[in-house]
């Protein structure tokens, strides 16, 4: 198990054997590199734990330990595991400020318990398998150790192909479980239980009352201060930079905290409106960073094997390509990298939340017959080869505005409608669907019902799209380069603070992250300030017409969608002919089809793989 996961920790290995237990670790060292080593005990050797992340408020937790008699071999913040759990119990995990996956063995009273942190920065998944549990950060460490019967879970696909992610628990495998972030597992003898130590506040806790100005200020001090924990590395650390608001924002932040110019880094693309290097630039020349940049003309199928590989739960995101391109570009120079991911959804940084507020004044009262010939007004309009332009938005606007009104902010953000969904899958794999991505999406957004629709969508956001997408994807791509990615928008602080400040500070006036950018007025140039949002993306709809057209019908072929019986090889075939057309961009849909071949191809396959002979028994790695 830890063989496979050698990227995530390439300086070391940990184990800990007894009977009824197995915990082992892959070490990335960043803090304490000389005793910093894992597994964690307490003084008595009773609780043992392994460790994937950073704990930021460790200096803090180990002098309140020490006041109160604990010893401590080393400096690294792991080591405040093991003792703070002898303190609290599982109530220690509320005291955490980090990104963590965390196994921890309790020998006296022979319990084994998992955590991830509030938001899902780190991932963790599990499987209960012939009266075994087994646990990992990625699940081709689960299939290493035989951990899975390898069959498919029909929600997950459906999942993949309308998200582009799954959601968790679900996987793409039955007995694959994904633990939900700010929740915990506890395992004894061979039982299992499940809980959460943190979740989004009650949508009716009041919001932050204060002038504006006030505001502005003191999200200013919490994001430059969570910047500053974030910085603690005993190796080079630096930042991604896409010249787009939050990166910007984070690394002026550096810039005003760090005893030298922070390290940078920008990667662009020959098709100009996917490159943003002009805007990094600017920044780092206005921040003085030392910066670094490449202009990427790389063979992205070459590149396809390795993603796939990375991804053992797959992501249908085209910006897997230029996160593990600029993750790599970052490890030859630093080991641990700042990122701006999180401000979209706590800062309503998104297209779709201004959409969805066009739509709910202007076109939402229309009866739904009109709103479905809405749906056939946006077909017709003519599609651009460019990243963005206004036919692209406006059609993009239609599509989401025909779907139910009652699904809200998530009509903006799936990919198979249901009228595709009856066409695409066979009777068959549909029966084993029935509605329940609908029922997810449905109860996802009656759990964030808040005082205000934005807010809703906002608390949605950060329960599916980010955990689910984005942190998983930058995890994966980051891990995969052996780099650590820290996300200062998830600090605890930060998250709190943004949580209560009204969302009417947020979009204001039809500007996003308003309340974000006046915070950072002065400190960054304007033109930098008045930015709209890009996006990290790839051209994938121009690939499929060209150098991927081939790769398409191979994977996407009536031959190969009929081993498994689950998609209408005729309406597929529709699909790419319409694409390739240039009537419809189906570039999603057709891509998560393509990426599900690719990944069943590498994962379903029974290797041979059998666990020894044992029952009752937990093993895993983070």
């Amino acid at each position: 198990m830890c063989d496979v996961m050698l990227h995530r920790g390439p300086d070391g290995e940990g184990l800990h054997v007894a009977p009824g237990i197995g915990i082992g670790m892959r070490r990335l060292a960043i803090i304490d590199l000389e005793t910093g080593e894992q597994p964690v005990t307490n003084e008595s050797g009773s609780v043992q734990a392994v460790f994937n992340g950073e704990i930021y408020n460790y200096r803090e937790l180990r002098a309140e330990l020490v006041s109160k008699g604990h010893r401590f071999r080393g400096q690294s913040d792991s080591e405040v595991i093991p003792h703070l759990y002898d303190e609290l119990g599982p109530a220690f995990l509320a005291r955490l400020n980090g990104m963590f996956a965390i196994a921890l063995w309790d020998s006296r009273q022979r319990r084994l318990l998992l955590a991830r942190d509030r938001v899902g920065i780190k991932p963790l998944f599990y499987s209960q398998h012939r009266g075994n549990l087994y646990f990992a950060s990625e699940v081709k460490a689960l299939l290493a150790a035989g951990g899975s019967a390898r069959e498919l879970d029909p929600l997950g696909v459906d999942q993949l192909l309308t998200f582009e992610y799954t959601a968790s628990p679900a996987t793409l495998f039955k007995d694959v479980r994904k633990l939900p972030p700010g929740a915990w597992l506890t395992w004894r003898d061979g039982s299992l239980r499940q809980g959460t130590f943190w979740s989004l506040p009650d949508p009716a806790t009041p919001a932050l009352s204060a002038p504006v100005p006030e505001v502005a200020e003191r999200l200013r001090h919490t994001l430059t201060a969570a910047v500053r924990r974030q910085l603690v590395s005993d190796v080079p650390l630096g930042a991604f930079l896409s010249g787009g608001i939050d990166s910007s924002i984070l690394v002026a932040a550096m810039s005003e905290v760090s005893a030298t110019p922070p390290l940078t880094f920008s990667v662009g693309f020959g098709d100009s409106s996917y490159s943003e290097l002009q805007f990094a630039r600017t920044v780092a020349d206005h921040c003085g960073t030392r910066h670094h940049e490449e202009v990427l003309t790389p063979d992205y199928l070459a590149l396809l094997p390795e993603v796939i590989g990375q991804l053992d739960q797959p992501i249908a995101d085209f910006s897997v390509f230029p996160t593990l391109l600029v993750a790599r570009m970052a490890r030859t120079r630093v080991t641990v990298a700042l990122g701006g991911d999180g401000g979209d959804e706590l800062f309503a940084g998104y297209d779709a939340y201004q959409a969805d507020r066009y739509s709910s004044r202007w076109l939402d009262w229309l009866p739904r017959p009109v709103r479905a010939n809405i749906g056939h007004l946006a077909r017709i309009l003519p599609l651009g080869a460019r990243k963005r332009g206004m036919a692209n938005q406006v059609r993009r606007f239609l599509e989401g505005a025909a779907l139910p009104p009652h699904w809200q902010h998530m009509r903006w953000m799936i990919f198979l409608q249901e009228q595709s969904r009856a066409r695409l899958y066979t009777p068959e794999f549909r029966s084993h669907i029935c509605e329940q991505t609908g029922e997810l999406v449905g109860a996802g957004l009656r759990d964030a019902l808040a005082s205000d629709r934005l807010a809703s969508q906002m608390r949605c956001d950060l329960r599916f799209y980010l955990p689910e997408n984005i942190l998983q994807k930058v995890d994966a791509m980051s891990m995969a380069s052996s780099l650590e990615a820290r996300v200062p928008y998830l600090d605890n602080e930060v998250l709190e603070l943004a949580l209560a400040i009204p969302s009417g500070l947020k979009l204001h006036r039809g500007v996003r992250k308003w309340i974000l950018r006046q915070a950072f007025v002065g400190r960054l140039p304007a033109s930098i300030l008045g930015r709209g949002k890009e996006g990290f993306s790839m051209p994938m709809k121009n690939w499929l017409n060209a150098e991927w057209n081939p790769l398409m019908h191979e994977l996407l072929s009536g031959t190969q969608l009929a081993r498994d019986g689950l998609f209408d090889g005729r309406y597929v075939a529709q699909l790419m002919r319409e694409h390739e057309a240039r009537t419809h961009n189906h570039s999603h849909l057709l891509w998560a089809l393509m990426v599900f071949q690719l990944w069943r191809d590498r994962f379903t396959a029974d290797l041979g793989h059998r666990s020894a002979a044992m029952r009752d028994v937990a093993c895993g790695v983070i």
